[in-house]
């Protein structure tokens, strides 16, 4: 339909949280959707693309600045069909324009802000910008104009600009380097390129903003596994160890934010992320099955809890983040107001001798560590002994007073990839620490996405909400990252049918998102056709489709013995190859997955007269607790056929056994889970 003025609320009825918040806006908003592309075609005007997600502090400020008001949005209708995203709604869409603005800028962000032709082609970019020209930025408004009378004045040069920009994305094909998999020289390159990057005296890599290397971490201890290098664990060790002590862990309630804006971890960027407590969550507990480490085992028990505890939805999925911002109480959104503690506040919570115990042990400052006279609270290295009970009373009460605040906002959306890593990680907690409870979580989540995010046909949907299921289609990473959970699952529970929803998954990987030579691509070759089809290996802030399809492929391989699988996880390994010794912080998932290539992975099986026998869980508990890299565990009776592993596998003298393979050569079965631990030490 033509424009016309009065605004048309088309997101009320969207499952994302991000389009909701708009919902009620000014701006006559539209949903990515052809109709949108149809409208601005029929007007003769161009698109404007916001793209951003629930959780996003800047994303927030730009909403109240720029799309609440009312004159900002009437000149928004009048000259543009605007286009709401939620980019973990839509990764493909992000993608693609995130890489259009990051060639053009150097650099990008969210919110996203892109100027599309009618026929989805970028001519203009930028990220945030402000209600009035501030720090060499322009004003929203001027922005807005300035498009405007370039598509009014000089249309054939916008549409030129724009056609050569698409067809620029369109040619960039990643270089696939190889077809076999690094080898140890690039794994040496690789740690040594680490080593330059690693900040020694705080731990991490790089300068601020510092984010948690999660995916760096598990290439760390499977590389120190498999060659005993101590600067590797000591990396690893190190890196752990600040960020648990620092503000971006939850002192109180467990749990890490999304990252730290200085180079010590002291103030976090307060976000809470499903994908980064499911992942460090994980990392945590490798970390204690590597050391031993008191404070690892604590760390990765309270993220579980914290996941469990505070995005666990009543479907039984995980919500994807906790916001940023939240009620200060004085009707102001502050960044951090939930989670920040003013000398004062201690006080009036404690009392004043635990007040003064509490600010020393946290490192609450009169000065604070954050804005206003307010800190965030940390474990800072200091000497002396603390009464362990008067400090867990201390912290249970300032919990209690913590939770009268106002909450942040929960984006309860339940995204497939990061309930594949929340399953993997609390299925792997549960077992290494005996709570079942958690084990029981991941199994609720996996339920889930099999009932409501996989059709039929095991397609797979990127995301519910109260038990809605969306209507984007899964990407890549969702495809690899359920099928890693549900692999994790076989392992820990014994039971097969996870291994076969994984293969379903995979099966899909091997024949929607890969190319005759190998290469993968983030969205299916049956997907929405965008300007460019998105594939990029490289590890963000979580692993990367292509390197998250290369390690459950690897693993679905051992589990069974297919070829194929096999055989595509060594193909898509060749990128590693290429980019381990360049660019090793960039790839750490590829690099983890390369370790358990060289190493085998090892297969491991374990039988039993029942799954609970005392000597059963004895054997399968040390199988789960061995460091091997990316070492697969199959459970079960001799008469047991859900698992491959565990055909033709017998008791030996009548008592469990484990046996122990790896490239078509088997050790001697051992009833010993002493012996079974050193086949499996690395």
């Amino acid at each position: 339909m033509p424009w016309e003025s009065g605004t048309v609320n088309r997101l009320a009825h969207e499952t994302s949280p991000y389009l909701l918040q708009h919902a009620e806006n000014p701006v006559d908003w539209w949903p990515w959707s052809d109709e949108a592309f149809d409208e601005a075609r029929e007007r003769g005007v161009p698109v404007l693309l916001s793209v951003g997600y629930s959780s996003c502090h800047w994303c927030h400020v730009m909403a109240h600045e720029s799309f609440e008001d009312d004159a900002t949005a009437s000149y928004m209708n009048e000259h543009f069909v605007s286009i709401k995203v939620d980019r973990e709604e839509r990764p493909d869409v992000d993608a693609v324009y995130m890489e259009a603005v990051q060639a053009a800028t150097g650099h990008g962000g969210w919110p996203m802000t892109v100027f599309l032709t009618p026929d989805a082609e970028p001519f203009y970019f930028g990220t945030y910008f402000p209600p009035a020209p501030r720090h060499g930025m322009p004003s929203f408004r001027q922005v807005l104009e300035g498009v405007r009378q370039a598509w009014a004045d000089r249309r054939d040069e916008v549409n030129e600009v724009a056609g050569k920009i698409a067809r620029d994305l369109a040619q960039r094909e990643i270089s696939y380097g190889d077809t076999r998999a690094p080898g140890e020289e690039e794994l040496a390159q690789a740690l040594l390129g680490l080593t330059r990057e690693y900040d020694a005296q705080r731990g991490g890599f790089g300068g601020a903003p510092k984010f948690p290397p999660s995916m760096v971490i598990e290439f760390l201890l499977r590389h120190h596994a498999r060659t005993g290098s101590e600067g590797a664990l000591q990396m690893a060790h190190d890196t752990c160890e600040r960020m648990a002590r620092g503000g971006i862990y939850d002192q109180l309630g467990g749990g890490f934010a999304r990252y730290s804006v200085d180079r010590d971890w002291v103030v976090p960027h307060f976000e809470k992320m499903l994908y980064d407590n499911a992942l460090l969550c994980r990392e945590y507990a490798h970390l204690w099955r590597a050391t031993g480490s008191e404070l690892a085992r604590r760390v990765a028990l309270e993220t579980a809890d914290f996941m469990v505890r505070e995005l666990r939805t009543a479907e039984g999925g995980f919500a994807s983040a906790l916001d940023a911002d939240s009620d200060d109480g004085r009707g102001r959104h502050v960044e951090g107001a939930y989670y920040v503690w003013t000398p004062q506040q201690l006080r009036e919570a404690l009392g004043a001798d635990d007040a003064e115990l509490a600010a020393q042990y946290f490192g609450v400052t009169e000065e604070g560590t954050f804005e206003h006279g307010s800190s965030v609270l940390q474990l800072p290295q200091q000497e002396g002994v603390f009464d362990a009970q008067r400090i867990e009373s201390i912290r249970r009460r300032l919990l209690d007073r913590r939770a009268e605040r106002p909450a942040p906002g929960r984006d309860d959306k339940v995204v497939a990839a990061w309930n594949g890593l929340a399953i993997a990680a609390l299925a792997e907690t549960g077992a290494y620490f005996d709570r079942p409870d958690l084990v029981d979580a991941a199994l609720g989540a996996a339920d889930l996405l099999v009932r409501l995010h996989l059709d039929e046909h095991a397609r797979l949907a990127r995301t519910s909400k109260d038990g809605r299921v969306g209507a984007n289609a899964g990407v890549l990473e969702d495809y690899a990252d359920v099928a890693e959970g549900f692999l994790a699952l076989a392992s820990v529970t014994g039971e097969g049918v996870w291994l076969e929803f994984a293969g379903f998954l995979l099966d899909h990987v091997l024949t929607r998102f890969t190319d005759d030579s190998g290469t993968l691509y983030d969205t299916a070759a049956d997907a929405e056709k965008l300007i460019r089809r998105p594939q990029d290996p490289t590890d963000n802030a979580t692993p990367s489709g292509w390197t998250a399809a290369a390690g459950a492929l690897l693993s679905y391989a051992a589990q069974t013995g297919s070829e194929p699988h096999r055989a595509a996880a060594e193909r898509a390994s060749g990128v590693v190859k290429a980019l381990g010794p360049r660019v090793p912080r960039f790839i750490g998932w590829g690099l983890a997955v390369a370790e358990a290539l060289l190493d085998g992975p090892r297969e491991v099986a374990i039988v039993g007269p029942a799954l609970d026998d005392p000597a059963t869980r004895a054997l399968h508990r040390t199988a789960l607790l061995g460091t091997a890299p990316g070492a697969v565990v199959a459970i079960g009776t001799p008469e047991s056929d859900e698992l491959p592993l565990l055909v033709d596998r017998i008791l030996v003298d009548d008592e469990p056994t484990a046996y122990v393979c790896r490239n078509f050569t088997c050790d001697a079965p051992t009833t010993d889970p002493e012996r079974l631990r050193t086949a499996l030490s690395g």
